[in-house]
């Protein structure tokens, strides 16, 4: 009799390559299809966990994208430009469609209290803006960043977050918080709660990946799951379900668009956080917060298998962040998510 699994290498068995290895050995990656070059614009996008990654990157000298610099207390230089957290891929798919007057949402300026807010960044500008016409203003510049961002990428890194989100009725905008949340949505306008299905969330991610290689037909992408869990549900199961399910929706449709696309790869950064081999101990005490060590594990292991030896210095036209602005992006307690807001 031949046994087929004869010739497989010892990372296809759960014995030999996570029961048997110290937790800090467990290395999850397999091949990858490309490597990120010292020369390379790289961009990322997508939850809070993404910001890790952007910061991993300028720590080793890596450029990183910056096409809307700012004070970083203003939450610029957070990801290339200043769109806060983009957590569906129909998000991504958006933001690309109202970068290049693709799609205009009807819905643009939600109010409280005399604050105006961006429906699509809802807690970009602290407190809000003074006036709707500053909201615009802010956000034509901002837009302009996002052009610049796809059209100059060479890699884009994208985290996959969510599948619940908020869907208006009049033109399927997608926002990243519900209104209530942080303010009221303009009169008339209805959102409504949505779990995006696999097939969804595939067709997204393919729909977004056309749109930015019209423009960069060479660009290499990277797809994550974060493993950071849902705080809240609008469904009717519990949280614990909720997030089990999402994650699943999340895993299982990167795995069919790297599994199908050129030049796009999956990297298991998920696993390795919540892997039982872990046994939560990456996790702070809320069993959500990613600690520093985990973090730690995870951008050695992207480093070791996507990142070449090679430093080159950062042409002078890219914005370059200042060393103050590095020591607070590689604090970990800085991560900005949105949807923290829900359970304020």
């Amino acid at each position: 009799m031949s046994n087929p699994y004869q010739s497989q290498p010892d990372r296809a068995f759960w014995s030999r390559s996570v029961a048997r290895l110290d937790p800090d050995d467990v290395d999850p990656v397999g091949d990858v299809p490309f490597h990120i070059h010292a020369d390379d614009q790289v961009a990322t996008a997508g939850s809070c966990f993404a910001q890790h990654i952007s910061r991993a990157l300028q720590a080793r000298g890596f450029p990183y994208l910056i096409t809307e610099p700012g004070p970083i207390e203003q939450n610029y230089g957070v990801y290339p430009a200043r769109f806060g957290n983009i957590y569906t891929a129909r998000q991504l798919v958006q933001l690309f469609q109202r970068a290049f007057g693709l799609f205009s949402p009807q819905d643009t300026v939600w109010e409280r209290g005399g604050a105006f807010f961006d429906p699509f960044r809802p807690q970009i500008e602290t407190g809000g803006f003074a006036t709707p016409e500053d909201l615009h203003a802010d956000r034509e510049t901002h837009l302009a960043a996002v052009r610049r961002m796809f059209e100059t990428a060479d890699v884009l890194i994208f985290t996959l977050g969510l599948t619940e989100g908020w869907v208006s009725s009049n033109d399927g905008a997608v926002v990243p918080l519900a209104p209530g949340v942080v303010a009221e949505a303009a009169p008339g306008v209805v959102y409504n709660p949505h779990n995006f299905s696999v097939q969804e969330t595939v067709d997204d991610l393919r729909a977004a990946i056309r749109h930015a290689r019209v423009l960069r037909p060479d660009l290499k992408i990277i797809l994550t799951v974060s493993p950071v869990p849902l705080i809240a549900t609008i469904g009717s199961q519990h949280v614990l379900s909720a997030t089990a399910y999402s994650k699943a929706i999340l895993r299982v449709a990167a795995e069919m668009v790297s599994g199908s696309e050129p030049a796009v790869a999956y990297f298991p950064s998920y696993e390795m956080i919540t892997g039982a081999h872990n046994g939560s101990r990456f996790l702070a005490d809320d069993l959500r917060t990613v600690l520093p060590e985990g973090v730690a594990q995870v951008m050695s292991a992207f480093a070791r298998h996507y990142l070449t030896s090679e430093l080159a210095p950062a042409p002078q036209a890219r914005p370059h962040p200042s060393p103050e602005r590095l020591r607070q992006n590689t604090e970990v307690g800085l991560v900005i998510c949105d949807e923290e807001v829900i359970d304020r």
